[in-house]
């Protein structure tokens, strides 16, 4: 072989090794053992990997106030997941801070022990749901994808994605995923006035929405079970100002002396949603303990 054969051939495999270094690698299992949730990052060169969530919020069921009803559908809808029996894809809707994503964390740690485990998907990412899906289609546990904060706009790949993979597509999700996902919007799309005007009526008074309406509303029917949230009475809002300070430690007579400082607080903020009692309840825990 001669001298310029081989440098010829070095050449060569330095090239290949170049090139499979850009091309997508498949998704490799990480160490499930790390954790009980993961988060899909997708790296340059078409790297993808599910990292461990080291330190996973301590919310419990027991945290969250004035969602019973709610509490109660994803608590079920939950456990017979967890149990192997028949369960339904969540969507989670409504308004802002009013313990959408707290609830599915709650029961995560709820669930964890009997083999419950979560994957967090950015919107961006959700074109790689069938990937996710066949890495954990031969594992024991149990996976919730999820998906916080969903909407999307008109043409999003995303979309297609999702939809497809929730119903409708050749390969269906295996019998150990779950997708539940958070939006402030119901149909998870926006909505326009103007596309309302394509609406037909029959003769006996019968509404039917137009193409564009059944589109969007095509995504979020594909979720077997909705589960709505609402805004805070101002009760409801001080009940959960006052649970938080419990938990933190303030005392009952100071939890009182709080109310009107906590109703302020929501004013200032323009919301009485569970998030604003938490983060009051943080601040003058915080206040009361430097002052004690």
């Amino acid at each position: 072989m001669t001298q310029g054969f081989k440098h010829l051939l070095a050449r060569a495999e330095q090239l290949i090794l170049q090139i499979e270094q850009v091309l997508p690698q498949p998704l490799a299992q990480p160490d499930w053992s790390a954790s009980h949730a993961f988060r899909y990052r997708k790296r340059s060169a078409g790297r993808s990997s599910l990292e461990p969530v080291r330190h996973i919020g301590a919310m419990q069921l027991c945290d969250l106030r004035e969602i019973d009803a709610q509490i109660e559908k994803i608590q079920r809808n939950t456990l017979q997941f967890v149990r192997g029996q028949l369960a339904n894809n969540v969507l989670l809707t409504g308004a802002r801070g009013t313990g959408k994503s707290s609830l599915i964390r709650a029961c995560l740690n709820e669930y964890a022990a009997q083999g419950l485990r979560l994957i967090e998907v950015e919107k961006a990412d959700l074109t790689d749901l069938p990937d996710i899906v066949d890495l954990v289609s031969d594992r024991p546990e149990k996976f919730i994808v999820y998906c916080d904060d969903l909407s999307f706009e008109d043409g999003e790949p995303g979309y297609k994605a999702l939809k497809s993979i929730l119903d409708g597509s050749v390969a269906a999700t295996t019998p150990n995923v779950l997708i539940y996902a958070t939006s402030n919007r119901r149909h998870l799309l926006p909505e326009y006035m103007k596309e309302n005007l394509s609406c037909t009526h029959t003769d006996d008074g019968e509404v039917h929405p137009g193409e564009g309406l059944e589109e969007k509303i095509s995504l979020s029917e594909r979720f077997g079970l909705w589960v709505s949230f609402y805004p805070f009475a101002q009760d409801e809002y001080l009940s959960i100002v006052a649970q938080w300070l419990s938990s933190f430690g303030v005392n009952a007579s100071a939890i009182e002396t709080a109310r009107p400082q906590a109703l302020i607080w929501a004013l200032e903020r323009g919301s009485r949603s569970g998030r604003v009692a938490y983060q009051f309840a943080r601040d003058y825990a915080g206040q009361h303990a430097i002052g004690a």
